[in-house]
């Protein structure tokens, strides 16, 4: 008998599995192996035709199930108060957006019931999004603040976060959105909230442990190119990686700014340029595509997957749930979406929920990817290939979900 496998807790036997290891072609698929975890990491993967029984009654025949790294999302602002259904309602009736803001919606509406909302709320408000998530397969998730928009509202935000993660079986990265809007507090001096960003929010988050990193919207109607460098160089101050909201809706050259401070990665990029593709390849920045968004706000202008994939910038693929721009809580859908609207290959999609998105996170010597060494976040699937995962949407095919090693399904 292997002693590696001995030396488990845990062994799965007979997984089919899909490692999505960046040095194997495609999914990265094997033969019929045993997977086994001790300290909550992988400890063997022995094919199966190199064991000979019996094998200890504890461990686990899976009969030729499918196995992938567990599913990672890595871009949501799933932590918000209030609702943005009336809006669809009068966006769909034909209501400018711009209309809509005037009267006290959009983001500012979500800023208001974040603001009154407790840490108990906000918590027992994200339990049902995050529980979704969690049924779907994923096992980390990153979740951003971004509409408290003051020091203890931003706080607050990002200590349900870490609850969240301390609370159910999912390993939660949590991010600093600060930069999202400017708050209607300083509408008329948006340097001065840029200022509070630099001197008061990003230290306090970082004093307190709470923000594995910062973002900024990099947009004309969110933050210019000098407000951004001057959060990012808060960031690097206070030694938190960097990400960008970037060319979603014109190109100010956010990613090749986020790029030369070494971002982790690059998020929306429909309007991302060649100059911007290039500096992303060079500085090996992800780019995280959110077809969500582009759907539900009917865009028409796609992102330059062919231009990515040619230029070799890994691509992850995120749901960014929210209760704005895309209130869909499904990273299955996401990867569909990807697929059918981006043009990915099933491939590139499920590398982009567990290779790449591990990247985006800067968790990739630890997750993304089933090889002896990583931590033991996995999943066995009743289905006979990888593609269905992006092609199935709304069926139950997960069989087992792992975490740490831990075993468990729902939260």
């Amino acid at each position: 008998m292997n002693k590696e496998l001995l030396n488990c807790e845990r062994v799965w036997l007979n997984v089919t599995p899909a490692t999505l290891r960046s040095d194997l072609a495609d999914y990265g698929l094997l033969e019929p192996h045993a997977l086994g975890v001790h300290e909550g990491r992988i400890h063997a993967l022995v094919p199966m035709q190199d064991l000979k029984g019996p094998y200890p009654a504890h461990w686990q025949d899976m009969k030729g199930k499918l196995v992938t790294p567990g599913l990672i999302d890595c871009h949501t602002h799933l932590i918000f108060a209030g609702s943005r259904a009336e809006e669809f309602e009068l966006r769909q009736k034909g209501v400018p957006y711009a209309e809509i803001a005037r009267k006290g919606g959009g983001i500012i509406s979500t800023v208001r019931a974040t603001r009154a909302a407790s840490e108990d709320q906000l918590f027992e408000l994200a339990l049902p999004r995050i529980k979704s998530l969690i049924r779907e397969g994923v096992t980390t998730v990153e979740i951003k603040s971004g509409y408290g928009l003051t020091l203890a509202d931003e706080l607050k935000m990002l200590r349900v976060a870490r609850r969240l993660g301390e609370t159910l079986p999912i390993r939660v990265k949590t991010t600093l959105l600060a930069a999202h809007a400017v708050p209607p507090e300083y509408r008329d001096d948006p340097d001065s909230w840029v200022e509070t960003i630099c001197q008061e929010i990003i230290p306090a988050a970082a004093e307190a442990g709470l923000a594995d990193a910062v973002d900024v919207f990099c947009e004309h109607i969110g933050f210019s190119l000098a407000q951004t460098e001057q959060v990012y160089l808060a960031a690097d101050q206070y030694g938190l990686a960097v990400k960008g909201h970037m060319d979603q809706l014109s190109n100010l050259g956010g990613s090749t700014l986020a790029a030369n401070f070494g971002a982790l990665s690059v998020d929306h990029l429909e309007y991302l340029d060649p100059e911007g593709v290039q500096a992303l390849a060079h500085r090996g920045v992800v780019a995280t595509l959110l077809p969500t968004a582009f759907y539900f706000l009917k865009e028409t202008k796609l992102p330059p997957v062919a231009a990515l994939r040619k230029a070799g910038v890994p691509m992850a693929v995120s749901s960014d749930i929210n209760p704005g721009t895309a209130p869909i809580v499904s990273l299955r859908m996401a990867m569909n979406m990807a697929c059918t609207l981006f043009g990915l290959t099933p491939v590139e999609a499920m590398a982009g929920v567990t290779r790449h998105a591990a990247r985006a996170l800067g968790e990739q010597e630890q997750l993304g990817q089933l090889r002896v060494g990583m931590l033991a976040d996995f999943l066995v699937w009743n289905c006979g290939h990888p593609a269905e995962l992006c092609y199935l949407i709304g069926v139950d095919q997960l069989v087992s979900r792992v975490v740490n090693g831990e075993e468990t399904l729902h939260g």
